[in-house]
Protein backbone atom coordinates (compact mmCIF):
# COMPACT_ATOMS: atom_id res chain seq x y z
CA UNK A 1 0.00 0.00 0.00
CA UNK A 2 1.96 2.63 -1.19
CA UNK A 3 1.36 5.80 0.68
CA UNK A 4 -2.32 4.31 1.39
CA UNK A 5 -3.93 3.01 4.37
CA UNK A 6 -6.45 1.51 1.79
CA UNK A 7 -6.24 -1.03 -1.04
CA UNK A 8 -9.57 -2.26 -3.12
CA UNK A 9 -8.63 -4.84 -5.32
CA UNK A 10 -9.81 -4.06 -9.15
CA UNK A 11 -13.04 -6.25 -9.18
CA UNK A 12 -13.74 -4.49 -5.18
CA UNK A 13 -13.51 -1.19 -6.87
CA UNK A 14 -16.37 -1.33 -9.64
CA UNK A 15 -18.64 -1.99 -7.09
CA UNK A 16 -21.47 1.35 -6.51
CA UNK A 17 -22.64 2.55 -3.65
CA UNK A 18 -26.10 1.72 -2.46
CA UNK A 19 -28.94 2.91 -3.75
CA UNK A 20 -29.20 6.35 -1.00
CA UNK A 21 -26.11 6.21 0.34
CA UNK A 22 -24.90 9.16 2.49
CA UNK A 23 -22.95 12.13 0.85
CA UNK A 24 -18.97 11.52 1.75
CA UNK A 25 -16.12 14.10 2.03
CA UNK A 26 -12.98 12.89 0.95
CA UNK A 27 -10.65 13.93 4.24
CA UNK A 28 -8.29 12.31 3.60
CA UNK A 29 -4.84 12.92 5.70
CA UNK A 30 -0.91 12.36 5.22
CA UNK A 31 -0.09 8.80 6.85
CA UNK A 32 3.38 9.05 7.71
CA UNK A 33 5.31 11.94 9.67
CA UNK A 34 9.35 11.84 9.24
CA UNK A 35 10.99 11.84 13.30
CA UNK A 36 14.90 12.20 13.90
CA UNK A 37 15.80 8.91 15.66
CA UNK A 38 19.24 7.56 17.82
CA UNK A 39 19.78 4.36 16.48
CA UNK A 40 21.68 1.23 18.94
CA UNK A 41 25.23 3.09 16.48
CA UNK A 42 24.50 6.37 18.20
CA UNK A 43 23.63 7.27 14.40
CA UNK A 44 21.06 9.98 13.75
CA UNK A 45 18.42 8.52 11.10
CA UNK A 46 15.11 10.29 9.76
CA UNK A 47 12.61 7.21 10.18
CA UNK A 48 8.59 7.20 9.20
CA UNK A 49 6.17 6.89 12.13
CA UNK A 50 2.36 6.35 11.44
CA UNK A 51 0.52 9.82 11.94
CA UNK A 52 -2.02 9.35 14.51
CA UNK A 53 -4.62 12.02 15.12
CA UNK A 54 -7.66 12.45 16.83
CA UNK A 55 -11.31 12.68 14.62
CA UNK A 56 -14.56 13.51 16.86
CA UNK A 57 -17.73 12.13 15.96
CA UNK A 58 -21.25 14.70 16.12
CA UNK A 59 -24.49 12.80 15.45
CA UNK A 60 -26.85 14.95 14.56
CA UNK A 61 -25.21 18.01 16.62
CA UNK A 62 -24.79 15.22 19.32
CA UNK A 63 -20.79 14.39 20.36
CA UNK A 64 -20.53 10.71 20.44
CA UNK A 65 -16.72 9.53 20.65
CA UNK A 66 -13.23 10.46 20.10
CA UNK A 67 -11.43 8.10 17.76
CA UNK A 68 -7.51 7.98 17.25
CA UNK A 69 -7.05 7.02 13.34
CA UNK A 70 -4.57 8.00 10.46
CA UNK A 71 -7.34 9.42 8.54
CA UNK A 72 -6.71 7.76 5.46
CA UNK A 73 -10.64 6.83 5.37
CA UNK A 74 -12.26 8.33 8.03
CA UNK A 75 -15.99 8.67 6.28
CA UNK A 76 -15.77 5.10 6.14
CA UNK A 77 -14.42 4.89 9.50
CA UNK A 78 -17.31 7.06 10.74
CA UNK A 79 -19.98 4.49 8.94
CA UNK A 80 -18.74 1.72 9.84
CA UNK A 81 -18.37 2.38 13.44
CA UNK A 82 -22.07 3.57 13.49
CA UNK A 83 -23.26 0.60 12.20
CA UNK A 84 -21.28 -1.73 14.44
CA UNK A 85 -22.52 0.00 17.77
CA UNK A 86 -26.21 -0.48 16.21
CA UNK A 87 -26.41 3.06 15.76
CA UNK A 88 -27.94 2.66 12.25
CA UNK A 89 -29.26 -0.32 10.80
CA UNK A 90 -27.58 0.30 7.15
CA UNK A 91 -25.95 3.00 5.13
CA UNK A 92 -28.93 4.53 4.31
CA UNK A 93 -30.11 5.93 7.41
CA UNK A 94 -26.98 8.11 6.85
CA UNK A 95 -27.93 11.68 4.96
CA UNK A 96 -23.80 12.96 4.73
CA UNK A 97 -20.50 12.64 7.06
CA UNK A 98 -18.38 15.41 6.35
CA UNK A 99 -14.96 15.44 7.87
CA UNK A 100 -13.24 18.87 9.02
CA UNK A 101 -9.48 18.05 9.80
CA UNK A 102 -8.80 21.75 10.90
CA UNK A 103 -11.44 20.46 13.47
CA UNK A 104 -10.65 16.90 14.00
CA UNK A 105 -14.33 16.44 13.67
CA UNK A 106 -16.93 14.22 12.07
CA UNK A 107 -20.34 15.59 11.31
CA UNK A 108 -22.94 13.35 10.95
CA UNK A 109 -25.98 14.06 9.66
CA UNK A 110 -29.26 11.17 9.74
CA UNK A 111 -32.03 11.17 7.69
CA UNK A 112 -34.38 10.62 10.49
CA UNK A 113 -32.16 10.80 13.81
CA UNK A 114 -31.16 7.76 15.94
CA UNK A 115 -33.90 5.97 18.09
CA UNK A 116 -32.91 6.06 21.64
CA UNK A 117 -29.65 7.63 21.22
CA UNK A 118 -29.02 8.55 24.62
CA UNK A 119 -30.34 5.25 25.73
CA UNK A 120 -27.85 3.38 23.55
CA UNK A 121 -24.70 5.33 24.28
CA UNK A 122 -25.57 5.48 28.10
CA UNK A 123 -23.05 3.05 28.73
CA UNK A 124 -19.59 3.06 27.70
CA UNK A 125 -17.42 0.08 27.17
CA UNK A 126 -13.44 0.74 26.55
CA UNK A 127 -12.22 -2.03 25.86
CA UNK A 128 -8.53 -3.89 24.82
CA UNK A 129 -5.51 -2.36 23.06
CA UNK A 130 -4.48 -0.69 20.03
CA UNK A 131 -5.44 2.98 21.20
CA UNK A 132 -8.47 1.01 23.68
CA UNK A 133 -11.52 1.03 21.58
CA UNK A 134 -15.00 1.99 22.76
CA UNK A 135 -18.40 0.32 22.13
CA UNK A 136 -21.78 1.20 23.64
CA UNK A 137 -24.20 -1.37 25.43
CA UNK A 138 -24.19 -4.39 26.73
CA UNK A 139 -22.11 -6.57 24.27
CA UNK A 140 -23.34 -10.28 24.97
CA UNK A 141 -26.79 -8.69 25.26
CA UNK A 142 -26.80 -8.04 21.17
CA UNK A 143 -25.88 -12.33 20.60
CA UNK A 144 -29.52 -13.41 20.03
CA UNK A 145 -29.95 -10.77 17.44
CA UNK A 146 -27.19 -12.26 15.43
CA UNK A 147 -27.95 -15.19 12.76
CA UNK A 148 -24.67 -16.17 10.55
CA UNK A 149 -24.98 -18.86 8.12
CA UNK A 150 -25.04 -22.16 8.66
CA UNK A 151 -21.71 -24.27 8.85
CA UNK A 152 -22.75 -25.77 5.02
CA UNK A 153 -22.72 -22.94 3.80
CA UNK A 154 -19.86 -20.79 4.93
CA UNK A 155 -16.92 -23.23 4.75
CA UNK A 156 -13.14 -22.67 4.15
CA UNK A 157 -10.64 -25.00 2.93
CA UNK A 158 -7.28 -25.20 4.44
CA UNK A 159 -5.62 -24.68 1.21
CA UNK A 160 -7.23 -21.28 0.72
CA UNK A 161 -6.54 -20.21 3.91
CA UNK A 162 -2.90 -21.21 3.34
CA UNK A 163 -3.48 -18.79 -0.26
CA UNK A 164 -5.03 -15.94 1.98
CA UNK A 165 -2.07 -16.09 4.13
CA UNK A 166 0.32 -15.97 1.35
CA UNK A 167 -1.35 -13.12 -0.22
CA UNK A 168 -1.56 -11.30 2.80
CA UNK A 169 2.78 -11.58 3.16
CA UNK A 170 2.95 -10.48 -0.65
CA UNK A 171 1.54 -7.13 0.16
CA UNK A 172 3.51 -3.85 0.61
CA UNK A 173 2.27 -1.96 3.62
CA UNK A 174 2.56 1.05 5.73
CA UNK A 175 3.44 -1.09 8.65
CA UNK A 176 6.63 -2.35 6.96
CA UNK A 177 7.56 1.13 6.24
CA UNK A 178 6.57 2.65 9.15
CA UNK A 179 5.31 0.18 11.68
CA UNK A 180 3.12 0.68 14.97
CA UNK A 181 -0.07 0.15 12.70
CA UNK A 182 -2.46 -3.06 12.11
CA UNK A 183 -4.10 -4.56 9.47
CA UNK A 184 -7.52 -6.32 8.79
CA UNK A 185 -8.70 -7.50 5.42
CA UNK A 186 -11.42 -8.99 3.70
CA UNK A 187 -11.25 -12.05 1.18
CA UNK A 188 -13.92 -13.65 -0.80
CA UNK A 189 -11.84 -17.44 -0.72
CA UNK A 190 -8.40 -16.88 -1.67
CA UNK A 191 -9.23 -13.25 -3.53
CA UNK A 192 -8.51 -10.53 -1.23
CA UNK A 193 -11.50 -7.68 -1.29
CA UNK A 194 -10.20 -4.91 0.53
CA UNK A 195 -7.13 -3.95 3.03
CA UNK A 196 -6.59 -1.33 5.18
CA UNK A 197 -3.88 -0.45 7.84
CA UNK A 198 -4.70 1.78 10.87
CA UNK A 199 -3.86 2.53 14.58
CA UNK A 200 -5.95 -0.11 15.85
CA UNK A 201 -7.28 -3.04 14.37
CA UNK A 202 -11.15 -1.92 15.60
CA UNK A 203 -10.20 0.74 12.87
CA UNK A 204 -9.14 -1.13 10.64
CA UNK A 205 -12.12 -3.43 10.75
CA UNK A 206 -14.67 -0.86 10.90
CA UNK A 207 -13.20 1.03 7.75
CA UNK A 208 -14.01 -2.32 6.19
CA UNK A 209 -17.64 -2.92 7.74
CA UNK A 210 -18.13 0.91 6.14
CA UNK A 211 -16.73 0.27 2.76
CA UNK A 212 -19.24 -3.40 2.95
CA UNK A 213 -22.73 -0.90 4.45
CA UNK A 214 -21.51 1.42 1.37
CA UNK A 215 -21.76 -0.88 -1.17
CA UNK A 216 -24.47 -3.41 0.04
CA UNK A 217 -21.64 -6.25 0.46
CA UNK A 218 -23.06 -9.24 2.52
CA UNK A 219 -20.44 -10.95 4.70
CA UNK A 220 -21.99 -14.54 4.56
CA UNK A 221 -19.32 -15.52 2.12
CA UNK A 222 -16.12 -13.86 2.98
CA UNK A 223 -13.49 -14.05 5.41
CA UNK A 224 -12.37 -11.45 8.10
CA UNK A 225 -8.08 -11.57 7.97
CA UNK A 226 -6.65 -9.20 11.34
CA UNK A 227 -3.42 -9.11 12.60
CA UNK A 228 -4.37 -8.29 16.27
CA UNK A 229 -5.81 -10.61 18.41
CA UNK A 230 -9.42 -11.93 18.58
CA UNK A 231 -10.94 -10.34 21.28
CA UNK A 232 -14.73 -10.41 21.66
CA UNK A 233 -15.58 -6.57 20.08
CA UNK A 234 -13.60 -8.06 17.16
CA UNK A 235 -15.58 -11.09 16.83
CA UNK A 236 -19.05 -9.16 17.79
CA UNK A 237 -17.92 -6.25 14.94
CA UNK A 238 -17.30 -9.35 12.03
CA UNK A 239 -20.49 -11.21 13.51
CA UNK A 240 -22.45 -8.03 13.20
CA UNK A 241 -21.88 -7.91 9.21
CA UNK A 242 -22.88 -11.65 9.02
CA UNK A 243 -19.06 -12.89 8.62
CA UNK A 244 -18.75 -15.98 10.15
CA UNK A 245 -14.85 -16.90 10.02
CA UNK A 246 -12.16 -14.84 11.07
CA UNK A 247 -8.26 -15.36 10.52
CA UNK A 248 -5.87 -13.89 12.46
CA UNK A 249 -2.16 -13.79 12.90
CA UNK A 250 -2.48 -13.55 16.50
CA UNK A 251 -4.19 -15.07 19.14
CA UNK A 252 -7.33 -15.34 21.23
CA UNK A 253 -8.88 -14.01 24.20
CA UNK A 254 -11.38 -16.32 26.43
CA UNK A 255 -14.32 -13.84 25.96
CA UNK A 256 -13.54 -14.25 21.93
CA UNK A 257 -13.84 -17.53 22.10
CA UNK A 258 -17.39 -17.87 24.11
CA UNK A 259 -18.51 -15.49 21.88
CA UNK A 260 -17.11 -17.01 18.76
CA UNK A 261 -18.61 -20.47 20.33
CA UNK A 262 -22.25 -18.81 21.35
CA UNK A 263 -22.80 -17.66 17.36
CA UNK A 264 -21.54 -20.85 16.05
CA UNK A 265 -17.91 -19.05 14.10
CA UNK A 266 -14.67 -20.41 13.14
CA UNK A 267 -11.58 -18.55 14.88
CA UNK A 268 -8.55 -19.60 13.23
CA UNK A 269 -4.93 -17.78 15.29
CA UNK A 270 -1.84 -17.79 14.86
CA UNK A 271 -1.75 -18.32 11.64
CA UNK A 272 1.38 -17.84 9.61
CA UNK A 273 2.66 -19.64 6.69
CA UNK A 274 1.07 -23.29 6.67
CA UNK A 275 0.77 -23.13 10.53
CA UNK A 276 -2.26 -22.29 12.58
CA UNK A 277 -4.44 -22.99 15.21
CA UNK A 278 -8.39 -23.45 14.71
CA UNK A 279 -9.44 -22.23 18.77
CA UNK A 280 -13.23 -22.99 17.81
CA UNK A 281 -15.55 -23.72 14.18
CA UNK A 282 -13.49 -26.68 12.65
CA UNK A 283 -16.06 -27.95 11.16
CA UNK A 284 -16.21 -25.23 8.64
CA UNK A 285 -12.91 -25.99 7.40
CA UNK A 286 -12.21 -28.47 5.00
CA UNK A 287 -8.77 -29.83 6.62
CA UNK A 288 -5.80 -31.51 5.05
CA UNK A 289 -3.81 -31.70 8.11
CA UNK A 290 -0.16 -31.29 7.25
CA UNK A 291 2.04 -34.33 8.47
CA UNK A 292 3.60 -33.85 11.48
CA UNK A 293 7.83 -32.87 11.28
CA UNK A 294 6.49 -31.00 8.01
Amino acid sequence: MNDTSMRVQPEASLLQPVAGAPRLTAAACDLKRTIEIVDEYGERRPIDVPAERPLTIFVDARELVTLMTLGACPELLVLGYLHNQRLIGDATEVESIAVDWELSAATVKTRSGVRDIAAKTARRIVTTGCGQGTVFGELMSQIDSIHLPPTGAARIHQSTLYRLLESMREQESLHRSAGSVHGCALFRGAEMLVLVEDVGRHNAIDIIIGWMALHGVAGGDKIFYTTGRLTSEMVMKSAQIGVPIIVSRNGVTAMGFDVAKKLGMTLIGRAMGRRFLCYIGAERIDAKPEPHGA
